[in-house]
């Protein structure tokens, strides 16, 4: 038992000498990591305690939460704003934001099928200059294609918001699903031809339930983009009653410049839930998209 005890106590004592000495570095890690997390969640915080302030309480106030909160922020919102219910703002961005996931999906996957599956004359070519796309800005095509979308008439219509993501504008997308379509195995085409399919049929039976995480991937960034989207509905919508969210919380100030910044931050606040919903039920498939994307196969 003393020979025992004599080669337990240095390795006790070689293990407790290792604790002592990761001990700080342990403790300093884990305090970054929340003076990290406080710094990332203070603007969080911030906006959940101001929707229950008043407004002139909002502005120029250090607390984080009201010593006497109020609830009228939030009931101010079932009024509505200028006479539009709020739901009209959600109703009019789930509709785009929808719309757009559609078009995405469908526009999107059909183009990287052809990439990533279909081998015809310059397809190198159009590749480099649909990639070449993602180096333009935003603002560099916004004067042409208003421009275009007045002369077809099209101007305060949901229609230039739209009809982009059917077409494929989306360089992005195409990329990303057709790494995971190049992925796939060869062999899967070429006994779906032999049993008689074309390439409609394997596209739409083989090649996109196997490419779910990306599609998935690609709607759930779509959806965040497209609900979030400003700049877009204030260029092409010009009356308010087809108005999204993000300029509904626009119309919290008034034309004198006068801003109830008690509803719009509460409005902002119920503006995050659908988004917050939608993340939270795809979760899962977007980390698969983003970590099989390019090496499943």
């Amino acid at each position: 038992m003393s020979a025992q005890a004599t080669d337990i106590t240095p390795a006790a004592s070689t293990r407790a000498g290792g604790l002592r000495r990761r001990l700080p570095g342990s403790v300093a890690w884990h305090i970054g990591s929340l003076a990290i997390l406080a710094v990332i969640l203070y603007p969080v915080i911030w906006v959940i305690g101001g929707s229950f302030k008043k407004s002139e309480d909002i502005i120029g106030s250090l607390d984080l939460f009201p010593g006497d909160p109020i609830t009228s922020n939030y009931t101010r919102l079932t009024e509505g704003i200028a006479d539009i219910s709020i739901s009209t703002f959600f109703l009019n961005s789930l509709t785009l934001a929808v719309g757009s996931v559609i078009g995405i999906l469908v526009s999107c996957s059909l183009t990287a099928y052809a990439f990533a599956r279909i081998r015809f004359a310059g397809r190198n070519l159009l590749f480099t200059l649909m990639i070449g796309t993602l180096l333009l800005p935003y603002h560099v095509l916004l004067i042409p294609q208003y421009v275009l979308f007045r002369n077809m008439e099209m101007i305060n219509t949901y229609t230039p918001l739209l009809l982009p993501k059917y077409l494929a504008t989306e360089a992005f997308f195409v990329f990303l699903m057709m790494q995971f379509m190049r992925n796939l195995p060869k062999e899967l085409d070429e006994a779906a031809r032999l049993d008689g399919c074309g390439h409609l049929r394997i596209y739409w039976s083989i090649v996109l339930p196997l490419c779910r995480p990306a599609l998935i991937t690609s709607a759930i960034f779509t959806f965040i983009n497209a609900w979030n989207d400003f700049m877009g509905p204030l260029i092409y919508l010009n009356e308010p009653d087809k108005y999204t969210v993000s300029l509904g919380l626009k119309m919290f100030v008034d034309q004198e410049g006068v801003a109830d910044y008690g509803g719009m931050i509460a409005m902002s606040l119920v503006a995050l839930l659908p988004v917050l919903a939608f993340f939270l039920a795809f979760q899962r498939y977007l980390i698969d998209g983003m970590a099989t994307s390019g090496l499943k196969g």
